[in-house]
């Protein structure tokens, strides 16, 4: 399940009102979310919970790997 601050943090980049989000939600079911939106998503991730994915953990991770364009 996806946080209430998580889902207003990427509802604001993908510029959406609303949207479903579930543990199988990947980016290709998300309408405007393409390669740039998701390193968006990360900087605006990165700047509000005030941390820095290094370049091995961004890669690592389930976020990238549920990426399909």
């Amino acid at each position: 399940m996806i946080s209430d601050k998580l889902k207003k943090i990427v509802l604001e980049e993908l510029d959406l009102d609303d949207f479903d989000f579930t543990d199988g939600t990947t980016a290709n079911m998300v309408p405007g979310w393409d390669s740039l939106t998701h390193i968006q998503i990360i900087v605006a991730i990165e700047k509000s919970y005030k941390i820095k994915f290094k370049g091995m953990e961004f890669l690592k991770s389930k976020i990238w790997v549920n990426y399909k364009p």
